[in-house]
């Protein structure tokens, strides 16, 4: 469906404050200077046991000035949208660069950018679902709800959805006027059940990831929801009298539900070039996976190929130009398992030595400075590849991981461990019934140096998640990792019960 963009914020002075910011950054000196006003909705709805929790809606309007002067970035905000109001900010920006000039040890330089005099995007979404009545989406999770209910085994279940509507104009001093709206949704429910013999309480989430879709995608299109609802309390029960796992050395074949986790944590943040070089280090560190590794560094197996993406429909990185006004695009990161490639901004671009930034500049709000953020990093599937039975009928003992679940990973991007909402025994080819407590432990290059397989395109599922969080102050972003099943050989699994003492 064709939409536009929301004509309210079409009728904000968009063009007034950007002319009048810009022209005051370039009089006071400026050497390059770019505005960006954004408006971003949100809201978050909660239904517990089929009864309407509560709601939170926010808006979030204002506009930034960055400027590069005398190669020392400045940046300054505000919400106020009056000409004098831009014009002040930039003077603002200017002099917080004038005043940081003294400890900046590297000039600022941009990597080249052709000009895009006055484009507009749009994601790819159906409904808009602020134009859906809030009775409706409540309506919604409680019909959700109250269908696990309905199930002896289920004692609770909690369902929410979380929406955003993004709006982002940005102008630079070279040309560039950009108009960008972006829609994502994130519904979850979660059902909790406890065994009376036992004692022992669990639970089990939808698998559906978030996704840059609209409200259709609540009502059937893009996941089926009626069939996983109705999957959900055989399965909790059986999870509840599962056997914990031996610890010991299993094949794994990981669902797509789960891995994309694992790519983000092992390989999306490790791929990071300002992380990799050492300028960042928020948010768990820097990365082993250095520059003077690149072309060399055998990450994985041969059929590890990883894109980095911020043009994939319906993925929560996807825009058409990001917040230093680049085009965004497809490139490879790691290529028949060996690392080829970064993300990049367009300072760190310069700095490398590369000749152009792959788009990945995003600010969360107009009162943060952009930094470089995770594309939609993803592990391509092999084009006539298994389906997910057929891997697992490679495995004579092995556990099928399915959903994400807890993490853990350190200040390097090495070593790690993983768990997951469900996991499944696989004796002799065939799932033998569901196991808990399970781990699976190894390091990054180890892990995705034993898969041995990648499923074919019809297991390729977009997974993500709204909240990466990075930098300091710190922000969040969303972000999608698409990928196939997968099959892993000799993987090191914990019980985490007997590991935490219980």
């Amino acid at each position: 469906m064709q939409h536009q963009i929301d004509g309210s914020f079409l009728d904000l002075p968009l063009r007034e404050l950007a002319d009048a910011a810009l022209s005051r950054a370039r009089q006071q000196g400026a050497e390059y200077a770019d505005f960006r006003l954004e408006r971003i909705r949100d809201q978050h709805i909660s239904v517990r046991d089929g009864v309407f929790e509560g709601s939170r809606d926010g808006e979030d309007t204002g506009f930034a000035v960055r400027v590069i002067h005398e190669g020392t970035w400045g940046f300054a905000s505000s919400v106020v949208l009056t000409r004098d109001e831009a014009i002040r900010i930039a003077d603002q920006a200017v002099d917080v660069a004038r005043v940081a000039s003294g400890m900046n040890a590297e000039r600022i330089e941009l990597a080249d950018e052709p000009v895009y005099p006055d484009v507009t995007y749009i994601s790819a979404y159906d409904i808009d679902p602020f134009t859906v009545p809030d009775a409706d989406k409540v309506g919604q999770l409680t019909d959700w709800s109250r269908r696990l209910m309905a199930a002896d085994v289920v004692d609770h279940v909690r369902a929410s959805l979380g929406q955003v509507r993004e709006n982002k104009f940005f102008a630079n001093s070279h040309g560039t006027v950009t108009t960008q709206q972006r829609v994502r949704v994130n519904p979850e429910v979660e059902a909790f059940a406890s065994d009376p013999e036992t004692g022992r309480m669990d639970s089990m989430r939808t698998l559906a990831p978030p996704a840059g879709r609209g409200y259709e995608y609540l009502t059937g299109t893009g996941w089926a929801w009626s069939q996983e609802l109705a999957m959900i309390p055989a399965l909790l029960a059986a999870k509840l009298k599962a056997p914990g796992v031996e610890p010991g050395t299993y094949d794994l074949v990981v669902d797509p539900s789960n891995l994309w986790l694992t790519i983000h944590e092992s390989i999306g943040h490790a791929t990071e070039l300002d992380r990799a070089l050492g300028y960042e280090a928020n948010y768990a560190g820097t990365s082993f996976a250095t520059p003077d590794k690149l072309g060399t560094l055998q990450y994985g197996s041969e059929h590890l190929n990883i894109t980095g993406d911020r043009t994939v429909e319906h993925g929560l990185s996807t825009v058409g130009y990001d917040d230093e006004g680049v085009a965004t695009q497809q490139w490879d990161i790691v290529k028949n398992g060996v690392l080829t490639g970064y993300q990049l901004d367009r300072r760190i671009a310069r700095l490398f030595g590369y000749e152009r930034s792959n788009g990945c500049a995003f600010a969360d709000s107009s009162s943060h400075v952009p930094v470089q953020r995770m594309a939609n990093v993803s592990l391509q599937p092999a084009v006539d590849g298994p389906t997910t039975m057929e891997l697992i009928g490679r495995v004579e003992n092995g556990i099928y991981v399915v959903g994400d679940k807890s993490w853990s990973i350190d200040m390097q991007r090495y070593n790690f461990q993983f768990t997951a909402q469900r996991f499944f025994r696989i004796v002799n080819g065939k799932l033998a019934g569901q196991l808990r407590d399970v781990a699976y432990q190894a390091t990054t290059t180890d892990f995705w140096g034993s898969m041995e397989a990648v499923g074919g395109p019809s297991t390729w599922v977009l997974g993500g998640a709204f909240n990466c969080g990075k930098a300091q102050p710190g922000q969040v972003a969303p972000v999608s990792h698409g990928c196939p099943s997968a099959l892993f050989r000799g993987v090191r699994i914990l019980n985490t019960s007997q590991e935490s003492g219980r």
